[in-house]
């Protein structure tokens, strides 16, 4: 009877067009494209909302703030609700959810309304971001297939958040900013016609819910996110910005007291227990960082500096997008060729050189002369450095906690983001503030602006190479097998990585170790 039941539920979870590989990619690939898009497509919008809905100065940064807020915050418990109730179902779940919130967001009529869908577009993608990274696991098969699946994926979402800055520009230009928020209703409704046909959902490990470490991760992350948020649009001096850090780290602990105890945890602390993971995880939480003041410095270096329209600000992106993408493929063929450890290294060192060359940018800098070319070099990079990285996390880690794992994947990048973001803008502030204090004679009103601008973002590009320094250290010290051990136990029987029911403690089911205990660890790279 329970066989019976078991296999009616596993036809119920079945694709119903199963072995199209490549649309069960797409459809992953369009999801997470939507999301990181949807961070970064309103900023070129921003003034428009502004007049529109007459929001204050300070209010308008909201607009971006509480969509990154709901989203971080809620990622650990979205994450781990899939691997619980099922993955695929919380992928539509949740995209049923944007899709509602961006309709509402493009119809609203005051600030109170849009900041209100904003909040619900973040906890939709919450729920469906790490859903949909850990039903690659499910659907593509360990091993090169995976690969370049993971490179795909990673590739695409870390383009989507400069394809934003494009598409923005687009709709500003030709259209209304509500069109910002419309033009994720017929892509979501698409993904919900096409998960069902195309993708099979993972293996479900009933359990009973970790409500109290579910509330506690909600707490954390929410915590470190409006901190971070704060601090960067406000400075570090605010006492509600300080308070923020010491409340997160005791939520923190009993976090993980808590989760230590938990038969089916939020944050499954086993996931951590493997050096090449935590070195991995932590390398998302740094480098993500100077991508993302890249982006916003080289965005107003542009406009403000260069004079470019936002439509050619967008644009000028594409290259790095463009090398980000190529680096992603690349980096597939490197990775079963040298191993996770050189990729990562090589990776962090083009990052680094692409900012060093950014550091150098004056008020005579040309687009072509100082910011094309380190453009690339830092798209190759965060290729190279973030597929490998990625793929690494996810290798090795059991059926029952890929959804944790992909969720506290995403929540690294998304921390990284602010608090990269919340560093090196204070940087700039300070260096800004000492150029206006020391300027050069002869400068008119426009030239002092310029002249400050582009000094505090020399400063801040500067600072961010030191973001690069500690990935390299994280990497050295924390990613030590060789080449060859990758590659070890590359025909071995994946299943003796997947533990038996309430193995919870003994075999780190998260966590690859030797070939005996764990066949997956042919692209972990600790």
């Amino acid at each position: 009877m329970d066989s019976a039941r078991d296999e009616r539920r596993g036809g119920r979870g079945r694709a119903r067009l199963p072995g199209h590989a490549t649309a069960t990619l797409g459809t992953i690939v369009i999801c997470q494209f939507m999301i990181g898009l949807d961070a970064t497509v309103v900023n070129i919008a921003l003034p428009k909302i502004r007049a529109a809905l007459h929001f204050t100065p300070v209010s308008l940064a909201w607009v971006v703030s509480a969509y990154i807020l709901a989203f971080g915050g809620l990622l650990l418990l979205g994450g781990r609700t899939g691997d619980v109730l099922g993955r695929r179902r919380m992928f539509m779940a949740g995209l049923s959810l944007f899709a509602v919130a961006s309709l509402f967001a493009g119809l609203a009529t005051s600030a109170a309304w849009l900041l209100s869908a904003r909040v619900a577009q973040g906890a939709g993608a919450a729920f469906a971001a790490p859903s949909a990274l850990a039903l690659v696991t499910a659907n593509f098969t360990e091993g090169r297939e995976r690969d370049r699946a993971l490179a795909v994926v990673t590739g695409s979402y870390a383009a989507s958040l400069i394809v934003g800055l494009i598409v923005g520009g687009m709709i500003t230009a030709w259209a209304s900013w509500r069109w910002v928020m419309f033009m994720n209703v017929p892509l979501a409704v698409a993904l919900l016609v096409l998960a069902p046909l195309f993708i099979s959902e993972a293996e479900r490990h009933r359990a009973r819910f970790d409500l109290l470490g579910a509330v506690l991760s909600v707490g954390v992350m929410t915590a470190l996110v409006y901190g971070f948020l704060r601090a960067a649009s406000g400075g570090w001096h605010s006492a509600v910005t300080i308070a923020m850090f010491p409340a997160a780290a005791v939520l923190a602990a009993v976090l993980v007291a808590v989760e230590a105890r938990a038969a089916q945890p939020v944050v499954p602390l086993r996931l951590l227990r493997h050096r090449g993971r935590s070195a991995s995880y932590l390398n998302l939480l740094i480098l993500t960082g100077p991508m993302a003041a890249m982006n916003f410095f080289v965005t107003q270096l542009l406009q403000n500096v260069l004079g470019f329209s936002p439509l050619t600000a967008g644009l000028a992106f594409l290259p790095l997008g463009a090398a980000l993408m190529a680096a992603g493929g690349l980096s597939v063929q490197l990775l079963r060729r040298v191993g996770h450890r050189p990729v990562v290294i090589a990776g962090i060192m083009l990052v680094g050189g692409g900012l060093f060359w950014l550091s150098r940018v004056s008020v005579s800098s040309t687009y072509a002369g100082a910011i094309l070319a380190p453009s690339v070099i830092m798209g190759l990079g965060v290729g190279l450095s973030f597929t490998a990285v990625n793929e690494m996390i996810l290798s090795g880690v059991s059926g029952r906690d890929s959804g944790a794992a992909s969720s506290l994947l995403e929540a690294m990048q998304w921390l990284g983001s602010v608090l990269g973001l919340s560093i090196l803008v204070t940087v700039l502030g300070a260096a800004s503030r000492d150029a206006a204090r020391h300027l050069p004679p002869g400068l008119n009103a426009a030239g002092d602006a310029r002249y400050v601008l582009v000094h505090g973002m020399s400063a801040g590009f500067t600072a961010a190479i030191g973001f690069t320094a500690l990935a390299l250290l994280v990497t050295l010290s924390g990613i030590r097998r060789p080449a060859a051990a990758d590659h070890a136990a590359a025909g071995e029987d994946a299943a003796t990585a997947v533990p038996g029911p309430g193995a919870d403690s003994g075999a780190d089911s998260g966590a690859p170790a030797q070939p005996a205990r764990n066949s997956l660890i042919r692209r972990a790279c600790g």
